[in-house]
């Protein structure tokens, strides 16, 4: 039975699971799983990956976590219980998981690379956190600050929301105040940036961080085959000189550890490493001193029993190498020190020239791998790290510990230590040949002349010794041996004794004597009690021989060690000086007990000389800060006994000494140390009776500021309070111990009196007196530190009574130049916020009327805001923190009554300053916006989320009038909408932004109802609602808040937490409209695009709520105006630009009008709605289809244009908004400039130009243009257009354009635009005759299947191609804008299944251009070049032919049952327009018989035989007729293999003739052209005759027989008389084609006319089933090279820098809509008859100007009188240009 799961509630699966069983859950290795039920081994449950599929998996895959389940939110919440670090790394991995590869698809691939690269960084770290039980919590903090870096990067870099963290774990806002939430965003930030702005004061305020180097000496792979000695220690390069004490390692012969207990345990810890330290330029320095023979290969040197310290090598490791590689690492690393050897004599600073490379001065010896050292290093207190490591416990490591102090010498840290350096010698060579080897004996004794034993220490690690030997140096009387040694004396036996230095020759000899020669000493401490001074001592030098005794050192004690002591001594008879040989030592001293100052000395040792107490404490001040500091707590020791020994002769005395000492410590160089002296105060102070004298001096010295006139002491004593009250304090608290609480009330009435005094100072108010303010300032700034330490004295409320009445009496101090006082008493104020006892409740009563009243009157004046800001931070982070044990309302109510309308007031000052800098800079003051406006929109919050409806009950009933509470409402709707606006937090701090949403939220529905109470009916106010309104529109449009575009987890958990905030405030939006009721009109139509804007919200139910509302509007209007036209003409205005930034979609235009539909529906003008509505629908659907494309890229430009077209011609043609139609004609012309259609883009040009007069009105500044006439403007686009048409090479175009502004020229006398106008005219004409044009191919292109869009959905289309395009080029192109679609391969009409499909269907094939322009291309003269354009240009007819077989097939003679199906294509606009393609308006389909068929291609290749004849007969090219013997070849030899026979047989045959009387005119009109063609190839065989190359009269010939053959196949043709048969149909010249086809091409002779199409561009008609190119090549490309001899070469370039300079020339154009009333009336007039290049001079100019109006303007201006260019002057200049459509003569261009 299934059981639900009580602990079982989340797991993760640890095997992959699979199975077929029914209702199973799939799983894969780690996924996440929540578990309900369980059953017999099986659980039930979901993966988090799926939420919403459920099933069963067995119990043994899975491992069980445990968790927490929590009920926030609409379901369940389970949190596992793990390291809040683990879970955010967990969960951040999922989330980067489908991102990550999206980089890989999005091609940034250094990135995918770096995040890859992360997430197993992250992975691992991960790891390592789950097995934290063997880290310490040092490494815990680092590994988890590593972590959270990388998840701060990766969030960066992959544009995630910025996580606020406290202690590396991700905060819960509920539980902090949004103070917090925001210094904590700030913190997260810098750490991301990685600049955050460190605080001087901050940094001194913590503790350094102690660092430990922990050093594990593994091997030691030289063989010297000797005992060795290796020294380890730490060295300052750059200072050079050693940091560390020495780590001495013992090794034995083989190179293993002597001590047997310390194998594989070679470990030191160098300790106290301070920050400063980690800084410097370390190294590792390892010298190694092998023990043994004098020479280690020269037997014969020394007996082998005697042994000697001898240098070996050297080893560096460069610090600065391998500290970031340590610091990373959690475990050891290895590392090589290479030894190096050198010359003894430069032994002494082998290390040094290793670390400058000196090369030349140290070798390596062969197969030297050196020493071979693991590192780690370690932080933190040194006795942590042992609780934590037990093995730092064990003796096998060895302590080593920094020359000198730590930064902190804590009390009890007892030490004296003194390290000796044996430097140097210079020792005479005493009657040797050789030098001597000398060695160094020493000792530490007493006075007497006993060994103090065991106080020499060779270095860590090993024990302490009696005595010690220096190694020794070969042959040398100067040696130099830097040898340090640590002397760790105790401070008992310090007094009295002394080193003493014996100095022995080894001899190398048999016997190996080392012979005493001489020695020298030194006593450790002066006769004034000083020691020793840290420094180099050069000593003396007693010669002495091996029988010396030193049983008496009182004999050599009385004599002078060095040349200081040269006085003290006398001479003895037992030693001698040696004046030639001298002795150099170096020392310091370390020790927290002995002091080589002299002063301090006497301070300590007071009891000596009592009659001295005085001017002993007075040189105390003469004493170095770091004596102080090293001896601190003996110093507090003295001073309290002598004040406890003569408390009346030395109490002020001393307590000035105190007050010295404490400010000392206020010096950054010693901050640190005040955590001494607080340990001091509580653990070893012991001056019960001290606090007496301490309030009394203290209170002297209060006393004494009003009368001083110099008051740095008193000063000194304020800055002292602190530490001054802790004394007073801890001695109170003494004495009560030790008596059981007597003279309790003795001490409150002091300190009562006390406080008397600290209120007395701070209230003097003496402005002429600056040394009394510095007074106060000092008090002021100390006075906060002291109430921790009143509070073990006194109760919560005495402490805060005293802070308050000293509070209250602070005076309005005057400003001094250099020091802001109302700046130091807001800091008294902010520090006593943030002190412990403002924590308690009680206090807070007490105190927060005060603390109030001071941040209001800064904020009022606006003084002091980022110090007001941080103390209300600290304010509310403290209610919050209370507000979770206990109720804050009355805290919260004062704050309301104090600071909320004053806090509004500031935010709305600070937002406006901003705003007005943003404007002048150009950009956001960062201070303002991010330090100040982020504090107080923070502190606002924070105040406004702690409110509750009582609290807001009391705030509306504390207004007095209903415009107060108007100002109020307005402040605070304002705050909220720049909120929103200014963007005050960054966009990826997410939490803080839903938090602020939430907060605002809740606020307005707490304000709505008051809003309701007081501004609506009579009341109402529009300024008020009107905020509203613009609030609850910005609100719901956030960015933040919009679920769709966010991640799912992101999505789910902020619905979890805060549901959908749009629809709640949509809600309330929709409420307060409805409460309106006759008001709403004065939102109309000022409401209508901020409420469309939220219509658009991708929600359902915010589109449910809210597109209802325009019902409601057009009711209103309806009702007060009769219509609706404002709603209307806003709706229409504003939902272009909305959707054109991407909102809306196609749910949104159904559900739009199937709402206002409905809402309609039931009222009485509901035709006029639905018209509305309907309109509207219609508009968004090309709209969206217009957003779709734009979105695209360039490869879709035909489809961007035809969306274009589709919104320009719906402006224009159907709602009439003049302005949208300019603006897209704007965007239809920059779209086919930049694919360089620059016909098209003339075209769309023109229809602006079209609605322009040539007027002097002034018209307004729009788009790009400038303020200017209507005639400038016209005039400027007239010229562009002109540019655009040659650069399209359409310069017939071109040429109509130049007249006008030649007619407008010479209408203004403006004679040198005339004349550059006419050349630039008749240069056109040139061009038409002398440059290469293609001509283009035309294709039919289908658009089939509700997958298209709305204004290609079943719709056909006319596309003119580029030049050069063929049909698969076109056909490729097509489809790559339409990657969906599939290409239909037939014809053939789609049935009505394709077209209502939900898929894309093209259907694409050529067709034929039908030209209108039938007289021109009828005329023989006309150059070919000019009917080329004729024929594919300004053409609106396209026809494409399908051939078929009608009947039983003939299979001798195919002819004659091949029919012709054509169909005829009449498009809306003709081609070349404002867009490359068309849509098909209707289609004709007509059937030509065989007959009609065979007279339109003979007749069609006649005329081309004529065309080329008579190019040949006029231009005479020589050796160049290759064009002319084809084609000639080509119909001769296809009319002889039995083409023309075929038609006669077909159609001549007396049976057809007797069947078909109703063809006979076209049979003889088949004769007629049959004879024709004879007569015409006749007369082109005449013309090659004489042409022909004398080389192919051969070719010739076989011409000439085949003629023969074809004229004697014909018979007796008709008569070549025009008379012998009735007129012949005008048929195009390229009107009949027949398509090559597989069964018809072996059906006679005539298609083998088609063979050589190429070179006329004739083609056969297109069959079902073959979509190639209606053109194999350009007729018109053929015939313009021809008259390649001839062509000039021209530039267009030239030609425009014939321009005169424009007036007031714009330097952008402007483009229209398309429609058929406004297309092209300039070229109306070229259908006149007189076209004559002249103009008429008889004219005069009032006949030349008509006048007419214009339906549009561009502005508020009227027309009266327009002047334009009358039809029959055009007619008089016009070209053969192609007409545009007809008109009557007369009629004006416009």
């Amino acid at each position: 039975m299934w059981t639900l799961t009580d602990d079982e509630k989340l797991g993760v699966a640890i095997f992959t699971f699979r199975s077929c069983v029914p209702h199973t859950l799939t799983l894969e290795l780690g996924e996440t799983v929540h578990i309900v039920e369980k059953c017999d081994g099986w659980f039930r449950g979901f993966s988090s990956r799926r939420s919403n599929i459920k099933g069963i998996f067995p119990c043994s895959y899975i491992h069980l976590k445990k968790c927490t389940v929590t009920t926030k939110g609409p379901d369940k919440v389970v949190v596992p219980v793990e390291d809040g670090v683990v879970i955010e790394v967990t969960s951040t991995l999922r989330e980067w998981a489908s991102l990550w590869k999206q980089l890989y698809v999005r091609h940034k691939v250094d990135l995918f690379f770096k995040v890859a690269h992360v997430m197993s960084e992250l992975m691992e770290l991960r790891r390592q956190l789950t097995e934290a039980s063997q880290l310490t919590q040092q490494q815990k903090r680092d590994l988890k600050r590593h972590v959270t870096a990388r998840l701060d990067w990766g969030n960066e870099h992959l544009g995630l929301d910025l996580v606020p963290r406290k202690e590396f774990e991700m905060v819960d806002e509920n539980q902090i105040s949004v103070s917090d939430l925001y210094k904590l965003h700030l913190s997260s930030r810098n750490n991301v940036q990685q600049n955050s702005q460190k605080n001087g004061v901050g940094d001194l305020c913590r503790l350094p961080v102690a660092h430990h180097l922990l050093i594990n000496l593994k091997s030691f792979t030289n063989n010297i085959g000797e005992d060795s000695d290796v020294f380890i220690w730490l060295y300052d390069s750059r200072e050079g000189k050693s940091i560390s004490e020495k780590f001495l390692v013992r090794l034995n012969k083989n190179g293993g550890a002597k001590n047997p207990e310390k194998l594989d345990r070679l470990w030191a810890l160098f300790t106290d490493l301070s920050n400063k330290d980690m800084k410097r330029e370390l190294h590792i320095v390892a010298q190694v001193i092998r023990t043994g023979r004098m020479l280690p290969n020269d037997h014969k040197k020394g007996p082998p029993h005697v042994r000697y310290r001898r240098p070996y090598g050297c080893g560096v490791l460069a610090m600065c190498d391998v500290l970031q590689t340590i610091s990373e690492l959690k475990e050891e690393r290895d590392f090589v020190l290479k030894v190096y050897m050198c010359n003894e004599s430069e032994w002494y600073q082998i290390h040094e020239n290793i670390i400058r490379k000196s090369s030349t001065k140290y070798s390596a010896p062969g197969n030297n791998y050196g020493l071979i050292i693991s590192l780690q290093l370690l932080h933190g207190d040194l006795e942590e790290l042992r609780r934590e490591n037990k093995w730092l416990l064990s003796g096998s490591v060895a302590v080593t510990r920094k020359l000198g102090f730590p930064d902190v010498i804590m009390p009890g840290d007892m030490r004296n230590d003194l390290y000796l350096t044996l430097e140097r010698g210079e020792f005479e060579r005493g009657g040797k040949s050789v030098p001597k080897n000398i060695e160094v004996a020493l000792y530490v004794l007493y006075a007497d002349g006993e060994i103090v034993q065991d106080c020499i220490n060779l270095g860590c690690g090993e024990t302490n010794v009696s005595e010690h030997r220096s190694f020794v140096l070969y042959h040398n009387n100067s040696p130099r041996w830097s040898e340090a040694i640590k002397l760790p004396i105790p401070i008992d036996q310090f007094r009295g004794s002394h080193l003493r230095f014996e100095f022995r020759h080894c001899s190398t000899k048999d016997k190996g004597d080392k012979k005493l020669f001489g020695f020298s000493f030194t006593p450790l401490m002066r006769d004034d009690g000083t020691t020793l001074s840290d420094q180099s001592h050069e000593l003396f030098v007693y010669k002495c021989d091996e029988n010396t005794t030193f049983c008496n050192p009182s004999l050599y004690l009385a004599l002078a060690c060095c040349k200081d002591h040269l006085n003290l001594g006398g001479p003895s008879v037992a030693f001698q000086r040696s004046t030639r040989e001298t002795f150099w030592i170096c020392t310091q001293l370390s020790s927290t007990k002995l002091t080589q100052n002299v002063d301090l000395l006497a301070l300590l040792k007071w009891k000596t000389h009592p009659d001295r107490v005085g001017d002993i404490l007075s040189r105390l001040r003469h004493v170095s800060g770091e004596e102080i500091v090293k001896f601190l707590q003996d110093i507090l020791d003295t001073l309290f006994n002598i004040l406890d020994d003569n408390t009346d002769k030395y109490g002020p005395l001393v307590f000035q000494s105190l007050v010295f000492v404490i400010n000392l410590l206020r010096d950054g160089k010693y901050f640190h140390f005040r955590a001494v002296m607080d340990t001091y105060i509580h653990k070893h102070f012991a001056g019960a009776l001290a606090y007496k004298e301490l309030i009394r001096c203290l209170k002297w010295s209060m006393e004494r500021s009003a009368e001083a006139t110099r008051q740095d002491h008193i000063q000194d004593v304020m800055l002292a309070l602190e530490y001054l009250f802790k004394f007073i304090v801890q001695s109170r608290s003494l004495y009560s111990r030790a008596t059981c609480g007597m003279e309790e009330d003795q001490f409150r009435r002091s300190i009562q009196e006390l406080f008397q005094s600290i209120r007395f100072v701070v209230s003097l108010d003496r402005p002429t007196c600056e040394t009394v303010i510095f007074t106060q300032v000092a008090v002021l700034n100390s006075f906060p530190a002291i109430f921790d330490e009143l509070l073990h004295m006194f109760s919560v409320q005495e402490v805060a009574e005293f802070v308050r009445s000293t509070l209250v009496s602070l005076p309005s101090m005057p400003e001094i130049p250099g020091l802001s006082m109302g700046a130091v008493k807001l800091q008294s104020i902010a520090r006593t916020v943030d002190s412990r006892l403002f924590s308690f409740q009680e206090s807070r009563q007490i105190l927060l009327p005060v603390v109030l009243h001071h941040l209001h009157l800064h904020l009022k004046h606006q003084k002091e805001l980022i110090m007001c800001s941080g103390v209300l931070t600290s304010l509310f982070s403290i209610i919050k923190s209370s507000s979770l044990d206990a109720s804050v309302q009355e805290e919260v109510d004062m704050i309301v009554e104090s600071l909320l309308d004053v806090l509004l007031q500031t935010l709305l000052s600070i937002m406006s300053k901003s705003q007005s800098q943003e404007a002048v800079r150009g950009h956001r003051c960062l201070q303002c916006t991010a330090e100040i406006s982020g504090e107080f929109v923070s502190c606002l919050l924070s105040l406004l989320r702690h409110m509750t409806d009582v609290h807001f009950q009391h705030l509306m009933e504390n207004f007095q009038s209903k415009e107060v509470l108007k100002e109020f409402v307005m402040k605070i709707w304002c705050v909220f909408r720049n909120l929103m606006k200014l963007s005050i937090f960054p966009r990826d701090w997410n939490v803080m932004r839903l938090l602020t949403s939430h907060i605002i939220l809740t606020t307005v529905k707490h304000l709505a109802p008051f809003q309701l109470k007081n501004f609506v009916g009579a009341d109402f106010d529009f300024k008020v609602w009107s905020s509203y309104f613009s609030l609850a529109v910005l609100y719901i449009n956030q960015p933040s808040l919009q679920l769709e575009n966010m991640t799912p987890s992101k999505r789910r958990k902020v619905f979890n937490k805060y549901g959908d905030m749009r629809v709640t405030m949509t809600y309330e939006l929709f409420s307060m409209w409805q409460n309106l009721s006759e008001n709403k009109i004065h939102f109309i139509p000022g409401m209508i695009g901020p409420f469309l804007g939220v219509t658009l919200v991708p929600e359902v139910e915010v589109r449910n709520i809210m597109i209802p509302i325009f019902h409601d509007m057009m009711d209103w209007e309806q009702r007060k105006n009769g219509n609706f036209k404002q709603v209307e003409a806003e709706l229409i205005d504003k939902l272009d630009s909305l959707v054109s930034e991407g909102k809306g979609d196609e749910n949104y235009r159904e559900l739009f009008t199937l709402l206002l539909l409905e809402k309609i529906e039931q009222e009485t003008w509901r035709e006029t709605g639905n018209s509305f509505v309907t309109s509207v629908t219609r508009l968004m659907e090309r709209l969206l289809d217009y957003r779709d494309c734009a979105k695209g890229d360039e490869i879709i430009e035909n489809k961007k244009m035809g969306c274009t077209v589709n919104l320009l011609n719906f402006y224009k043609s159907e709602i009439n908004k003049e302005e949208m139609y300019i603006r897209y004609i704007h965007k239809l012309c920059d779209m086919h400039l930049q694919a360089e259609n620059y016909t098209e883009a003339a075209f769309t040009l023109l229809l602006y130009w079209e609605l322009l007069h040539w007027d002097e009105r002034p018209i307004k500044d729009f788009l790009h243009y400038p303020a200017q006439s209507e005639w400038h403007r016209k005039e400027a686009l007239c010229r562009k257009l002109i540019h655009y048409f040659n650069k399209g090479k359409c310069w017939e175009f071109g040429i109509p354009l130049c007249r006008e502004l030649a007619f407008q020229y010479e209408s203004l006398y403006d004679y040198p635009s005339l004349s550059w106008i006419r050349k630039l005219e008749a240069a056109y004409f040139d061009h038409i005759m002398e440059h290469q044009r293609l001509e283009p191919e035309f294709f039919r292109v289908g658009f089939y299947g509700r997958k298209f869009p709305f204004f290609l959905r079943n719709k056909e289309f006319v596309c003119r191609g580029h030049d050069y395009e063929r049909l698969e080029a076109f056909q490729q192109r097509m489809l790559g804008e339409f990657p969906q679609a599939i290409a239909m391969q037939h014809p053939n009409q789609p049935d009505e299944a394709i077209r209502q499909c939900d898929a894309q269907y093209i259907q694409i094939y050529a067709v034929t251009p039908v030209p209108e322009a039938l007289g021109i291309l009828q005329l023989d003269r006309v150059p070919e070049q000019i009917k080329s354009f004729y024929r594919f240009n300004n053409v609106r007819r396209f026809r494409y032919d399908r051939p078929f077989h009608k009947g039983p097939k003939d299979r001798d003679n195919e002819f004659k049952s091949l029919w012709i199906e054509r169909t005829t294509l009449i498009l809306a606009h003709p081609l070349p327009g404002i867009s490359r393609w068309f849509e098909v308006e209707r289609r004709e389909l007509v059937e030509l018989s065989p007959l009609e068929n065979a007279v339109s291609v003979v007749e069609s290749k006649n005329r081309e035989l004529r065309t080329l004849i008579t190019y040949y007969q006029l231009k005479h090219p020589h050796n160049n007729i290759n064009l002319l013997s084809m084609t000639l070849n080509g119909v001769v030899d296809a009319a002889v293999n039995g083409g023309i026979t075929r038609y006669q047989e077909a159609f001549f045959d007396n049976d057809y003739i007797s069947n078909h009387h109703q063809d006979i005119d076209k049979i003889t009109q088949l004769k007629h052209l049959m004879q024709e063609q004879v007569d015409t190839l006749e007369s082109g065989l005449a013309l090659h005759d004489r042409l022909v190359h004398p080389e192919m009269r051969p070719l010739h010939k076989k011409l000439m027989d085949q003629f023969h053959v074809m004229k004697s196949s014909l018979g007796h043709g008709p008569t070549t008389s025009d008379q012998a048969y009735p007129t012949r149909q005008i048929v195009s010249p390229e009107g009949f084609k027949v398509h090559r086809h597989s069964d018809v091409g072996n059906a006679g002779n005539l298609l083998i006319l088609a063979e050589n199409e190429d070179f006329f561009g004739i083609q056969a008609n297109h069959s079902s089933s073959n979509f190639s190119s209606n053109h194999s090549a350009s007729s018109h490309l053929i015939a313009s090279s021809l008259w390649t001899n001839k062509e000039k070469s021209r530039n267009n370039r030239e030609m425009m820098m014939l321009l005169p300079p424009l007036r007031e020339r714009p330097n952008s154009i402007m483009y229209q809509n398309l429609s058929e009333s406004v297309q092209r009336p300039f070229l109306h007039h070229l259908n006149s008859p007189a076209c004559k290049p002249r103009s008429d001079p008889n004219l005069s100019f009032t006949e030349k100007v008509v006048s007419t109006s214009s339906s549009w303007s561009l502005d508020s201006g009227t027309r009266e009188v327009v002047t334009v260019l009358p039809a029959h002057i055009a007619s008089i200049s016009a070209p053969p240009v192609p007409p545009r459509s007809a008109v009557q003569h007369g009629q004006s261009l416009s």
